[in-house]
Order: C-alpha cells, then sequence, then structure tokens
C-alpha cells in the first residue's frame, strides 16, 4: 500500500505492507486522517518527541532508524476482520477509533510507531472493541475531528470549572479552538479567547468566543483581571510563565500546547498568587465517545476548521503550509484522492 513515512526526518511516499489484523482487530481503509499540531512536532523535534514520549516501562514508542507512518485523527470503513473478532459491524461501515491498538502485551500507539501505521497510509488496523461507529449523516471529513476535539473536552473536564468560572484561552489553533467549543459546550461565558492572527481569532468567535484580543504586546490587564481559568493552547517556551505573571490570585491554568523545548517559570510568580497549574494530555474512551456525539449533533462544531484537504503526495508540503496561521488551521489527508 502507499503510505507517507518519515524516513531520515523527512516525509516520503513510499510502498509498505498492508498491516495484518491481528486477534480481535480489523482491517480499515483510511478515507480523511487530519494533520495534528504534535506530528508537526514529531518531524521537526523528531529527536526530542521520541527521546521524551515513551512507553510506561521506559522503552521508546519508535526507532527513529526505521519507518514511521504517523496520523492518528482519523475516519475509517472497514475492510476485513481478524480472528477472534465479534464482527459486529460488517464491511464497509464507516468507523472512528482512539489511535490506539489494545494487545497482550498492552496498549500499542498508532501513529508514532514503526509496527503499526496511522492515518497517512490506505490501509490500518484497529482494535475491533475500541471502534464507533460513525453516525449516519455525520460527513466523513467531520468525523475524522473527533479526536482533537476530544482534547479540548478533555482540557476543559480537567479544569475543574465551577459556577461563574470566566475563561481566558491563549493560542487559537485547532486545540485552543477545541477548548473554546468544549467551554462553550459547558455554557462557560464570557470565554476570551487570545491570539497575534486576525483569522485565527475569527474562527475562535465561530467556534464560541465572546470576545477576542490580539496579545501583540501584550494581553490588557483588565482581560487577566477576570479570567478565574486560562487555558495554554500555545506549547512555545516562555508562555506558561507570561500566563503566570498575568493571572489573578487563585486562578486555575491548564496546560495544553504540546512544549518540545525546555522552558523556564519563576515559582514565585505561582506561589505568590497560590496559582494552580494542571498538565493535561489526550482524552479518555468516554470522551472520545462523547466527542463524536457532539460532532454528530453540531453542538461541537468541526468544519469551520478545515481549510484544506490534500492526497498522500501533498502531505509534505501541507505541513510547510501548516506553518501559516493566516491560511490553514486543519488540513485533512484523504489517501485515496486523485492530485
Amino acid at each position: 500500500m502507499k503510505a507517507v513515512v518519515v524516513r531520515d526526518k523527512r516525509l516520503l511516499v513510499a510502498d509498505v505492507p498492508v498491516p495484518e489484523p491481528g486477534p480481535g482487530e480489523v482491517l480499515v481503509r483510511t478515507l480523511a486522517c487530519g494533520i495534528c499540531g504534535s506530528d508537526l512536532h514529531a518531524l521537526k523535534h523528531a529527536d526530542r518527541f521520541f527521546e521524551n514520549y515513551r512507553r510506561p516501562d521506559g522503552t521508546r514508542i519508535a526507532d527513529l532508524a526505521r519507518d514511521i507512518v504517523m496520523g492518528h485523527e482519523f475516519c475509517a470503513e472497514i475492510v476485513d476482520h481478524g480472528p477472534r473478532t465479534e464482527r459486529r459491524l460488517p464491511p464497509g461501515t464507516r468507523v472512528c477509533s482512539v489511535p490506539v491498538l489494545q494487545r497482550a502485551e498492552g496498549r500499542q500507539t498508532i501513529g508514532y510507531s514503526n509496527d503499526h501505521p496511522g492515518g497517512y497510509a490506505e490501509y490500518m488496523r484497529l482494535t475491533e472493541t475500541l471502534l464507533l461507529e460513525v453516525p449516519n449523516g455525520l460527513a466523513t471529513e467531520q468525523a475524522a475531528l473527533t479526536e482533537p476535539m476530544a482534547v479540548g473536552l478533555h482540557a476543559v473536564n480537567k479544569a475543574r470549572l465551577q459556577a461563574g468560572d470566566k475563561a481566558l484561552v491563549v493560542g487559537c489553533g485547532p486545540v485552543g479552538l477545541a477548548v473554546i467549543a468544549a467551554l462553550r459546550l459547558r455554557g462557560v461565558r464570557p470565554i476570551v479567547a487570545a491570539d497575534f492572527s486576525p483569522r485565527r481569532r475569527e474562527l475562535a468567535v465561530t467556534l464560541g468566543a465572546d470576545d477576542v484580543v490580539d496579545p501583540s504586546p501584550a494581553i490588557p490587564p483588565a482581560r487577566w483581571r477576570d479570567a478565574t481559568v486560562v487555558f495554554e493552547c500555545v506549547g512555545v517556551p516562555g508562555v506558561i510563565d507570561e500566563i503566570m505573571a498575568g493571572a489573578p490570585r487563585g486562578a486555575r491554568v491548564v496546560i495544553v500546547g504540546v512544549c518540545m523545548e525546555p522552558d523556564t517559570i519563576h515559582p514565585l510568580r505561582g506561589i505568590s498568587k497560590e496559582l494552580s497549574l494542571q498538565f493535561v494530555l489526550g482524552y479518555d474512551g468516554d470522551e472520545f465517545a462523547a466527542t463524536l456525539h457532539h460532532v454528530a449533533e453540531g453542538t461541537i462544531p468541526t468544519h469551520p476548521l478545515i481549510t484544506g484537504k490534500v492526497g498522500l503526495d501533498g502531505v509534505a508540503g501541507a505541513f510547510a503550509e501548516l506553518a501559516s496561521p493566516e491560511r490553514h488551521a486543519k488540513i485533512l489527508v484523504e489517501p485515496w484522492r486523485e492530485r
């Protein structure tokens, strides 16, 4: 099959074996897969990413000397069932899944692995018991964004929201937009969003922000003063410390952005104001399923985020394009798409 592989820290289209589903697994045909900011980080900071992203036993999840097929935000259709499967969903059924395989040796990552290709490939294998059928009427491209929107829902769930909370979201890339959508779903008002990009600020309003602010040269003090919970969705060194400096006393700071470089904070800023810092990662299965339901119901919108689509031969170019926040929010990979 055709796939985009990470090889020598570059993206190349290559022929790789079609994965064979093991016990309890299914073979699926990838219909659409979003390009995640974490994939951009994994390519740009490959050594640091795979050095720090390890299994519970301390071993690396992948070897950079071997090919890696990324892609973990996907919608696919069932092609065949492996051994010892219940076959509750027939071939042709569109499905989403959390991007892991449940195996006897433990959970295996899909998309950051040498052995389990992700959605930048024509086919994948998934665990049958983790499959969620895509509701009728929901477009494939919208279903594919269940995964990043689930990240936002999880971050909001971890924020320990209270009645009367006022939220400030710093950074309006796809993760920040997902947080805004989840905050609106939970009824938080007001939601203020900060981003340098005018286009991203427009998208923030579309997803549910009540007000937006250009943080250049700095977020106005009045915006900080009203925030009881602040979401860091940038992932750039220095931003956490800036938030700690601006956040009001007793605020909760939820760190959602993935920073791949060493960072520095001034602990006294947090101590003197008794700030609470909460780092978050991913989501659980229930949050993923709830997100798919909300996407299908339209209560978590995804279509405004989709700003481009490419086939496998366009993935490398799409990675470069995503560096421009004025042009793109989320680009989808459609492995079977013609040029």
